[in-house]
């Protein structure tokens, strides 16, 4: 755990931009108070019923935020990439409340931590701060009644659609780690995977997914007849 220099609180004024315009006596706080902590890929930054001890900022890496469910499936919430905030954070913070799911590190982290008593004293004193944090609280608040809108109406085959459109063309991944993301068990998944492959939308192998037909995929996300799709679309395009 390490302090802050100026240099880290530029690169954290680009997320939120009200860092740039602190006042000297706000500034200097944030050099005094704010700590950097590093995570190995594996690690939990937070588990649920924790305390919130400050505003973590991503600056390097990736952390997925999930919610263990009764059936013992997680299901992904959201993911906090660099130069994100976490907005379930900022959620605890602004209601004194615990974690209500846990954030696990995919790659390598860095974070930067705004302690809580210095957090509520810029929400207070410092109205572009104020302002920054509601503006990405609403903005992620939005993304996740989409979310709770696919969970709870999307088939599974449309959801595992646009989840493999969003990681690219080569996918390495495995069938649990999919699973794990949509709160489903891996066996549902892997029917619906085998499934896909013999309709030739994609390619499956060991740890990897190739996407051979995405227009199919896109089709079947959006909830139309993909097999229309698949018969018009040659193998391998990639648009």
């Amino acid at each position: 755990m390490n302090a802050v220099t100026e240099s880290e609180i530029s690169r954290i004024a680009r997320v939120l931009p009200s860092f740039a315009s602190l006042p000297t006596e706000l500034r200097e706080a944030v050099v005094q108070q704010m700590t950097l902590m590093q995570f190995p890929a594996g690690a939990s930054i937070f588990r649920e019923q924790d305390g919130c001890q400050g505003l973590p900022i991503v600056l390097r890496g990736r952390v997925r935020v999930a919610r263990r469910l009764p059936n013992g499936h997680d299901v992904g919430l959201y993911h906090v990439e660099a130069g994100e905030t976490c907005v379930l954070s900022t959620s605890c913070l602004l209601g004194g409340s615990s974690y209500g799911a846990h954030g696990d590190c995919l790659t390598d982290v860095e974070i930067a931590v705004l302690p809580t008593a210095l957090f509520d004293r810029l929400v207070a004193e410092h109205r572009p701060f104020r302002e920054d944090v509601f503006h990405i609280f609403g903005e992620r608040l939005m993304r996740l009644m989409e979310l709770v809108e696919a969970v709870g109406f999307q088939r599974l085959d449309q959801r595992l659609a646009a989840a493999l459109l969003g990681k690219g063309q080569r996918i390495e991944t495995s069938h649990e780690q999919l699973a794990r993301e949509l709160g489903v068990s891996r066996e549902s998944v892997s029917r619906q995977l085998k499934h896909f492959e013999e309709n030739g939308w994609v390619k499956l192998g060991r740890g990897v997914i190739e996407i051979v037909q995405p227009r199919a995929l896109r089709t079947q996300a959006a909830g139309g007849d993909a097999a229309v799709t698949a018969v018009t679309e040659p193998p391998g395009t990639r648009s």
